[in-house]
């Protein structure tokens, strides 16, 4: 004698079966944001604050004092030499 079943579901059926998806509606209104004048500001400081980073390190006056001092022959003793030699072995960490 067999045994048959009788209205048993299939368990694959409801994987098969396809969910339509709903569309969304579209609204008229448009997203947007507002910022505060404080906000703005900060902004303002953050972006020079960075320009100012981003800077090179160049003062051209003390450049220019510095030429100067070169092209004077009795400007370079051997103190000053030294002394150059000593602050670009501790710039250099030799």
């Amino acid at each position: 004698m067999t045994v048959e079943r009788v209205n048993v579901p299939d368990p694959i059926s409801k994987y098969n079966k396809s969910n339509k998806v709903q569309k969304t509606k579209k609204n008229a209104q448009k997203d947007s944001i507002s910022v505060s004048e404080d906000a703005k500001t900060k902004g303002v400081i953050y972006k020079a604050t960075e320009s100012v980073k981003m800077a090179p390190d160049i003062r051209m006056s003390r450049i220019e004092e510095i030429k100067k001092k070169l092209q004077d022959p009795t400007y370079l003793t051997q103190k000053v030499i030294e002394d150059l030699a000593e602050k670009l072995m501790e710039h250099f960490k030799i």
